[in-house]
């Protein structure tokens, strides 16, 4: 095999994604991947907005299998079916590596080829996805701030799980560049307090119930005049139940946006998940989370830090506009590269 313009095996390596936030943390590793010389491939689920994000960042990829919902049930037939298509899309191609961020399927499909497969994650308690990724991943790559202990009981192993300093987030934004136009596309108004939202994330296994408090927190910010709400639905379903309340200064934008130039000219941000409350932090604006499952160790060392406060009543938000504009630290993505390439056959 030719070596690539760093002088290193070129290498043929594939990575799933299969949820939008993975969209941005393997954006800037293609890129680099492919600026070294080596070939990529990309294979994607259609859930939420994954599909609309690559296509915007111009990532070619190949759709395979669908969320299929979030009854158990359902989970193990997607799991069976797109693991058997995975495994007919690689057959035959050579990949020397395989990476997924927690892609059951990527990992199953790379186990039955023998293909190095490295999972990505950052947080360790979704139990039903690492009792699979955790025991036929050949790495675990994973922020420092996670301990390796709860893992062990998922099969991870001292010699499987690596770490990197750091968030995800703060490498993916290395090369951010706020662009204002996202503001005027929704039509916001930047003299008003602006606050992104973003809904629970209801169909994932580690979060199998309502969150009382995030329509409380909504009608809270509906009710004032000099707020504008950026409401960001995970489904349809979520999409459809905020439009009928019929809030007139919350805005829900009709396909996938710039959400880094969104948070970043944003005055908070309060959300139910775990990426975007992230690039809050490392975009330097006020995150409240309304995560109601088990507190992994990255926020629970966020909130520690006092870098983002969890919220447990609508009387505690505090509703104002940030003082200043800009970013925090930034991290290199060839730390992230080097540790993924380790194992390439």
């Amino acid at each position: 095999m030719k070596p690539n313009v760093t002088g290193e095996k070129r290498l043929r390596i594939w990575i799933d994604i299969t949820n939008t936030p993975h969209v941005l943390i393997f954006r800037p590793i293609i890129k680099a991947l492919t600026g070294q010389g080596h070939e990529v491939f990309v294979t994607a689920r259609e859930f939420a907005q994954t599909s609309q994000l690559l296509e915007r960042f111009g990532i070619e990829h190949t759709l395979i299998g669908k969320h299929q919902g979030k009854e158990i049930y359902r989970k193990i037939y997607g799991l069976a079916s797109r693991t058997s298509k995975l495994v007919a899309y690689a057959a035959g191609k050579k990949f020397n590596l395989a990476v997924s961020h927690g892609s059951n399927d990527c990992a199953v499909a790379s186990f039955f080829l023998r293909i190095p497969h490295v999972t990505m994650f950052d947080y360790e308690y979704a139990k039903a996805m690492h009792n699979i990724n955790l025991r036929v991943s050949t790495k675990v790559l994973i922020p420092d701030m996670i301990p390796s202990e709860p893992l062990y009981e998922y099969g991870g192993t001292d010699a499987k799980i690596d770490k990197y300093p750091g968030l995800k987030e703060e490498y993916y934004l290395a090369d951010f560049e706020p662009d204002e136009t996202v503001v005027r596309e929704i039509g916001l108004d930047r003299g008003k307090i602006i606050v992104v939202m973003r809904t629970p994330p209801d169909v994932a296994l580690y979060h199998r119930f309502h969150n009382p408090i995030f329509m409380d927190v909504l009608q809270k910010l509906a009710a004032r005049d000099d707020v504008q709400v950026v409401m960001l639905p995970r489904t349809p379903e979520q999409r459809e139940e905020v439009l009928e309340l019929g809030l007139a200064n919350v805005f829900i934008p009709d396909r996938a946006v710039d959400a880094q130039s969104l948070i970043y000219y944003s005055d908070l941000v309060i959300s139910a998940g775990g990426t975007m409350n992230r690039e809050a932090v490392a975009l330097n604006t006020p995150v409240y989370t309304l995560f109601e499952g088990k507190m992994g160790a990255i926020d629970t060392c966020l909130i520690a830090e006092g870098r983002m406060k969890k919220l447990n009543n609508p009387q505690e938000l505090v509703i104002a506009k940030k003082p200043v504009y800009g970013q925090g630290k930034t991290r290199d993505i060839n730390v992230l590269l080097d540790k993924i390439k380790e194992i390439a056959r």
